[in-house]
């Protein structure tokens, strides 16, 4: 059995086959700014669950009516420290509901909400909330007002700092702010909420970073509003789903999924805040819906994998083909023979059933985005009948772009189009952009803004991409992720990148050639699998003596040669080195949303690619 895995609960499950995707429009009267949108959720959705979230260790819940008086008494308690229309308010905290509270509150008073992530360091926070120009920044507790002390005398347009939960000197307590007497009054908060326009920027998100300093992208009322009626009018998800957000909400995928949920009267299930206990509080929340980035299914994909023994290897292959078939014809409503009805009955009790109850026995699908994920593992989970759709869009695109649909899925593709996005192959293969959904500028840097726009008004996205006869486009790297070999040969690394990660041994691979006569790579380990392997088998399970080791050694040369088959002989990874450490958001290596700071690496362990051609 999967670790953590548990026979799912006999409960209804709406079904992929189920899932309307082609819904009437939405409704008429949809906020059009995010300042209504609490308002609005009250008056559609009044006593229904808007939030799960952990308290104290236990579950509890909070209805929109709820949700819109906790609202409103922390907007009111804004108002009273004088936030006007247009400031803008940082949010330091891990995603919560607290979090969304505080969210909701900039936005009703006209405010711009300014995210930041948890993991930030001193000096990332202070380029954040001191380029953005905060009045304001509320913090998640006395550890990340500290990190505001240390570069304090840098921020001279801050006056408020406030703290979520516990005390910090300095910092004046939420529910202190948002409890009272408030000078202000709900009318004064209806008139700010009724002044927001379409577009006003209600969202700056800060870029990653994976190259140079983040850049801030203003985002509109009016993106987020195309956003809901596009999740609303495709039925992404209705007022019965309840959607598991773990996903850090300084990342516009969250926002929109939040923005979204919202919208249309869904519960959402917020994670307790510790990222190794995801499964377990999937186990607990059982949602119909999870938005994720694509490591998590890489872990679990790599474990089912690992479960498999050597001679069952083409059983399960079989099963996956057979799975896909089934569903495939079940979408299609076409009638599914009862031997092979009968034969993926099988496959689920001997596999699926576990990898379904993972996810808490309920989920209908779950949406990748924010990263590429391998086209064997979609197939694996859309066998398993937990489909994952992968989709593609960008911070600068309200996180819109291009999303497989249960009638309309391709897999090893990012899907088709979205109703009002107009995407397009630029001549030298880089996707082009246009719509609502785009961002207005980037903030205080019109050359930035200028340098990614077309003069016909497509946004440059940096992906280079084609598109299949039916609408289908596919990413095929980044136009800055090139690598130019010595021989003048051009490989884009992320695809052999990520076809190495789905070995249950390997947590990272980054191939370099820049300029060099062949490819090499630096290999980290998966430490949750390759510790308990190497302690089966004998071997150290310290990392640093485990990575030197031969028989690991020899293990991921294995990997790597089954990789490199599927690989022209010029683009595959001669040799390699496996670190003794992964890498992380902490040492700045990877992104919150763990993709890859390349550049990071290439500087930092240069002298380890260079001895590799030694």
């Amino acid at each position: 059995m999967l670790p953590g895995a548990t026979t799912p609960d006999p409960v209804p499950r709406r079904t992929a086959q189920e899932t309307p995707m082609a819904l009437e429009p939405a409704s008429p009267d949809l906020p059009e700014t995010m300042a209504a949108l609490a308002r609005h959720g009250a008056e559609r959705h009044g006593p229904s669950v808007a939030a799960r979230f952990l308290r104290d260790g236990e579950w509890s819940e909070m209805t929109y009516d709820e949700l819109w008086e906790q609202t409103r008494d922390l907007a009111l308690g804004l108002l009273d420290l004088g936030i006007e229309a247009g400031d803008r308010v940082c949010i330091l905290a891990t995603t919560s509901i607290d979090w969304t509270r505080a969210n909701l509150a900039v936005a009703a008073v006209g405010a711009v909400t300014v995210p930041v992530y948890p993991t930030n360091s001193p000096d990332e926070c202070e380029w954040v909330v001191g380029n953005s120009g905060a009045k304001a920044v509320i913090c998640e507790d006395a550890a990340q007002v500290a990190k505001i002390d240390q570069v304090r005398s840098g921020l001279p347009d801050l006056q408020h700092v406030l703290v979520m939960f516990g005390e910090a000197p300095g910092a004046r307590p939420v529910d202190e702010v948002a409890a009272g007497p408030h000078q202000a009054d709900e009318a004064a908060l209806l008139e700010r909420i009724a002044a927001s326009r379409a577009e006003d920027p209600c969202l700056i998100i800060y870029t990653s970073g994976t190259t140079g300093r983040p850049k801030g992208v203003v985002l509109t009322n009016e993106g987020f509003a195309e956003g809901r009626r596009v999740s609303a009018d495709i039925g992404l998800f209705g007022p019965d789903d309840v959607i598991y957000l773990y996903l850090p909400l300084a990342h516009v995928f969250a926002q929109l999924i939040q923005a979204g949920a919202l919208e249309v009267g869904a519960t959402i299930g917020y994670f307790g805040g510790d990222t190794r206990k995801i499964i377990e509080e999937l186990g607990t929340v059982q949602p119909t819906v999870l938005p994720s980035v694509p490591r998590i299914f890489e872990k679990i994909y790599s474990m089912a994998v690992s479960m498999v023994p050597d001679d069952e290897r083409t059983e399960f292959e079989q099963a996956v083909d057979l799975g896909v078939l089934v569903h495939g014809a079940r979408q299609r409503g076409e009638q599914v023979a009862k031997e092979l009805d009968d034969a993926l009955e099988a496959a689920n009790e001997k596999l699926f059933n576990l990898v379904r109850s993972l996810f808490g026995g309920r989920l209908s699908f779950a949406i990748s985005g924010a990263a590429p994920i391998a086209p064997e593992i979609v197939r694996f989970f859309y066998a398993a009948g937990v489909p994952v759709y992968e989709g593609w869009g960008m911070t600068e695109t309200t996180s819109l772009g291009s999303l497989n649909l249960p009638h309309a899925i391709k897999f090893g593709t990012i899907g088709r189009a979205l109703p009002g996005v107009d995407m397009r192959i630029a001549e030298d293969g880089e996707i082009l952009l246009r719509g609502p959904v785009v961002f207005r500028e980037y903030w205080a840097n019109p050359a930035a803004t200028d340098e990614t726009m077309t003069p016909d008004g497509y946004l440059k996205t940096g992906d280079l991409g084609h598109v299949d006869d039916e609408g289908f486009f596919t990413i095929t790297g980044r136009k800055k992720d090139i690598i130019i070999t010595a021989g003048g040969k051009n490989l884009t690394p992320a695809n052999l990148e990520g076809d190495l990660r789905q070995s249950p041994f390997i947590s990272q691979a980054v191939m370099y050639a820049d300029r060099r006569p062949y490819p090499v790579a630096i290999i980290t380990l998966d430490a949750e699998m390759v510790v308990p392997w190497a302690e089966a088998h004998g071997l150290p399970t310290d990392l640093s003596e485990l990575a030197a080791h031969p028989e690991m050694r020899a293990v991921i040369q294995a990997e790597l040669d089954r990789v490199n088959a599927n690989y022209a002989q010029v683009e595959q990874i001669k040799r390699f080195t496996i670190l003794d450490h992964d890498f992380t958001q902490e040492t700045g290596e990877l992104t919150p949303t763990l993709k890859l700071k390349r550049n990071v690496v290439y500087d930092t362990l240069g002298d380890v690619f260079a001895e590799l051609y030694d």
